[in-house]
């Protein structure tokens, strides 16, 4: 079983090495856009199994942002929904045989970190302003802007940590009891691997709307129109 921290290389373009995991994110996100034009070109009001499926997955995205952010789901669906089905597909690519996760490499999850933390800071300015969003780091006094800062980030390495933990974990069981007990004995384990990977995506996408929400409402606390 090879480290997490390697990749293969498959590939270079001029000078630059292309990874597995590279061209697996790749595969993932043009499987996911052609997936959502084919549903979309042709919606019917009375919908077919396909359109069916895909409508109660925007309710679910929908009822999780109100029960979660308090807020109407608008401005957050496309952003929360498409990190969500992401990293549900990319947990689960790890069911076809020779296809290793992009999640289960610290570069993808560092990513998808690095995605959550400029859109905090982006709904954030959007909701209070540059004047709001910066005094949200002293609340509640000044001293705690430096903590909060860390907060900011360390929360930020939180999530990186726990996707590329579990993950990472879920492939390497797999692989070890396959190597040992055949084809076969593997299957539960294969099964909680699906449950796993969706519940990580989950996981990650609530904590995402958490950290949005948080900063929102602090931001909105000082707005860039509040007079002094």
């Amino acid at each position: 079983m090879k480290s997490p921290l390697e990749n293969t290389i498959l590939f270079h373009i001029g000078s630059v090495p292309i990874a597995e995991t590279v061209v697996t994110t790749w595969v993932i996100m043009a499987v996911l856009v052609a997936g959502s034009w084919l549903i979309t070109r042709r919606l019917r009001r009375d919908p077919s199994t396909v359109q069916s499926v895909a409508e109660l997955l925007c309710d679910l995205v929908d009822s999780q942002i109100r029960e979660t952010m308090r807020t109407e789901p608008g401005p957050y669906r496309a952003f929360i929904g498409t990190l969500f089905l992401f990293i549900l597909v990319a947990n689960w690519s790890s069911m076809i045989p020779g296809v290793e996760p992009p999640t289960a490499h610290l570069e993808t999850d560092a990513g998808l970190a690095i995605l959550v933390f400029f859109a905090v800071i982006w709904y954030g300015l959007k909701a209070g302003g540059a004047r709001g969003y910066l005094k949200s780091f002293a609340a509640p006094t000044p001293l705690m802007i430096p903590l909060n800062f860390i907060e900011s980030i360390t929360r930020t390495f939180s999530l990186l940590v726990r996707l590329f933990g579990n993950v990472m974990s879920g492939v390497f069981v797999i692989g070890i009891v396959l190597s040992l007990a055949g084809l076969l004995v593997p299957i539960p384990f294969m099964a909680l691997d699906l449950l796993t990977g969706l519940v990580q995506a989950y996981i990650f996408a609530v904590l995402a709307m958490v950290f949005i929400s948080s900063t929102v409402a602090e931001a909105t606390e000082h707005p860039e129109t509040e007079k002094d």
